[in-house]
């Protein structure tokens, strides 16, 4: 029987067509290693340049795990790559557009690899981000193929943003009004975003990174029938790996081996934030005012292509480095943030609050000092501070075009760190990881989604 089912298994591909920007392909390609672990070939797909992002940025998985998908680098047309605008007034990186406008033309040699591997498999899985549906609407084309839709973001930010779209009141009540999406992105952006409604109508279903542990009541929303019709929805998440591969070579972690447990608060804007001298100026301030330990990984946003050309080196106040020598380290470059996130001396994360960063805080158990700057990020920030109650408000999004002063980043970064209030939110954010990372177990609620997501495709 065990030969049959894993006989079935092998005709089915699936293919994992990823939106090119770090914290999809991140997600993406972990998705791809769950799946390829129940014996199915998984083939990931985009464009060389993006492809080598996403091979080079491995945090926490396993090389092993990773040398068994199928990287397929398709052509599109040479794109500009400009340095992202750390002084505009909306944070939202608009300067990766040209590169999201180059990989719409993706669609021809999709179309073309879809029909090729079809004739030779039982059965097609094209499992896609939402703003990749204009690139594989000629699934409908091939017979034997069906797809679905990978969401990266959190169930209760979707589904706020559902209800918005039909225009209808939010079902559930909420302690505090959900934030304005105005300053969230551009016009030019939300056009681009907005082909991908067109396609959408022919996938078999959506699969969302999180936990029914954290999100049920909004899982439960998207699901529907007056949302998403017959098609089914699974919550898997969170597909980050427990059981992380380390790279203990990078130097931040062998300083965080040198603090003590919860001592550090980690900092991080993610890949798609840039600050402007200012802002960095007073954060650099703000941490050192606050006499505690610190982690700041300090970059500008990603460009298209992150592997051309230089980028900025922005300036940190004269004498910081030297006068929190011990205290704090600075880090320039890439650096393992599910590692540092699970380190026992990092005791809190000042984050943007990027889907990818949000649950793996939840994941490792570590609150939050929540910063939104753009996107979904201003719910999510409201998820983790007034729902799940694993975190506190750097500044509110009404308030997202003033400066944030040292002094309000030494207020916060110490309530987090050193209060009596931090000490229960992080108590909460722990028992709140605990659950979260039950249901991932055998048994649990979200290993069972993905056993029943696995069955369905393999049906």
């Amino acid at each position: 029987m065990l030969s049959i089912i894993m006989e079935e298994k092998a005709q089915v591909a699936v293919i994992m067509v990823p939106f090119p920007a770090q914290g999809h392909l991140n997600q993406l390609l972990q998705l791809s290693c769950l799946i390829s672990s129940y014996g199915i070939r998984v083939h990931y797909v985009g464009s060389a340049t993006h492809n080598r992002q996403a091979k080079f940025r491995i945090n926490g998985l396993n090389p092993l795990d990773i040398a068994k998908i199928h990287f397929h680098d398709l052509p599109i047309p040479a794109f500009v790559s400009p340095p992202p605008n750390p002084n505009s007034s909306i944070k939202f990186p608009a300067h990766l557009l040209p590169s999201w406008i180059a990989s719409l033309n993706l669609r021809q040699p999709i179309a073309e690899y879809l029909r090729e591997i079809s004739s030779s498999m039982r059965k097609i899985i094209v499992i896609h981000d939402t703003l990749m549906a204009p690139v594989v609407q000629d699934v409908a084309t091939v017979s034997n193929a069906e797809s679905y839709v990978f969401n990266c973001i959190s169930t209760f930010t979707e589904s706020s943003r559902v209800w918005e779209r039909i225009g209808k009141p939010f079902p559930i009540r909420l302690q505090k009004e959900l934030p304005s999406m105005e300053g969230c992105t551009t016009d030019e952006v939300k056009e681009f975003a907005a082909l991908r409604f067109n396609h959408l109508g022919i996938r078999a279903g959506d699969v969302y990174n999180t936990s029914r542990v954290i999100e049920g009541t909004y899982v439960d929303l998207l699901a529907r029938e007056e949302i998403v019709g017959s098609r089914k929805v699974w919550a898997v998440g969170p597909i980050l790996p427990f059981k992380l591969y380390s790279n203990s070579l990078h130097q931040c972690l062998e300083w965080l081996d040198k603090q003590g447990p919860k001592s550090v608060i980690y900092i991080s804007f993610g890949t798609t934030v840039s600050m402007s001298d200012e802002e960095i100026k007073e954060l650099a301030l703000g941490l050192e005012q606050s006499k505690q330990n610190f982690l700041w990984v300090l970059r500008d946003a990603d460009k298209g292509d992150v592997f051309d050309g230089e980028v900025r080196r922005a300036e940190l106040p004269e004498g910081f480095v030297e006068r929190t020598r011990g205290v704090g380290m600075v880090v320039r470059d890439w650096a393992p943030e599910p590692e540092i996130l699970a380190h026992p001396s990092t005791g809190g994360f000042m984050s943007h609050c990027g889907w990818n960063s949000c649950i793996e805080s939840i994941t490792m158990g570590v609150p939050i000092a929540a910063w939104p700057m753009h996107s979904d990020q201003p719910r999510n920030a409201m998820f983790t501070t007034d729902i799940l109650k694993i975190g506190i408000l750097v500044r509110e999004w009404t308030k997202q075009g003033e400066l944030v002063k040292a002094s309000m980043i030494e207020n916060v970064v110490r309530r987090l760190m050193a209060s009596d209030e931090g000490i229960e939110i992080r108590k909460k954010a722990e028992e709140v990881a605990a659950a979260v990372r039950m249901s991932t177990e055998a048994g649990g609620v979200s290993r069972n989604e993905l056993d029943s997501f696995i069955s369905h495709i393999t049906r």
